[in-house]
């Protein structure tokens, strides 16, 4: 199984209908369209990128698929995630996604970078609900990319283990380079 299904298979076990999400860097549209299909009509996505043409194809991609209706696209960083969702919506968000790096197929110079990663994941935690779940598959080929990956598992690391467990799973590929996969699954709170 690609990386890509383990991940959507693990989040969906989290994601019943009419549930928030967050799709913190909308890329070409894919994990934005498969959480806006897990939340249902009543369900809400709030998707994230700095990029103009991904959030142009992303937003074809969810009128394509009548999906549309129940998205929210930003056009901003990931970092300013906690600014863009509803107040009322947090300690709501069910799940939160990230792939990191670049979008496939455009301008490989226009990368995330680490800063703004781990703000958005600080973020991201801030607003999640008990029982929810981060993924975050980091890719360390590109230039910057495995400085923020092990940055991004220095921060998954230092998460309060009672509040919260982090897995990492590197891909079936030996390549120094293959995607590493952070889920970060919150316990109850309060």
């Amino acid at each position: 199984m690609r990386l890509v299904e383990q991940v959507h298979q693990k989040l969906a076990e989290a994601i019943p209908p009419g549930d928030i999400v967050v799709d913190a860097t909308m890329g070409n549209g894919h994990d934005t369209q498969f959480l806006a299909q897990r939340v249902g009509p009543d369900g809400r996505v709030y998707a994230f990128d700095v990029l103009p043409e991904a959030l142009e194809e992303t937003r074809q991609r969810l009128l394509h698929n009548d999906l549309l209706d129940r998205t929210a696209l930003l056009l901003t960083g990931h970092e300013n995630l906690a600014a863009h969702i509803a107040p009322e919506h947090y300690g709501m968000i069910r799940a939160v996604m990230f792939n990191l790096g670049y979008r496939p197929g455009g301008d490989k110079r226009a990368t995330t970078v680490t800063e703004s990663t781990l703000a958005a994941l600080d973020a991201a935690f801030a607003v999640l609900a008990s029982h929810g779940r981060i993924s975050i598959v980091a890719y360390p080929g590109h230039p910057g990319g495995r400085e923020e990956t092990e940055a991004v598992k220095r921060w998954a690391a230092s998460l309060d283990r009672k509040a919260c467990r982090a897995t990492i799973q590197i891909s079936g590929s030996k390549q120094s380079c293959a995607p590493e996969w952070i889920l970060v699954e919150a316990m109850a709170f309060g």
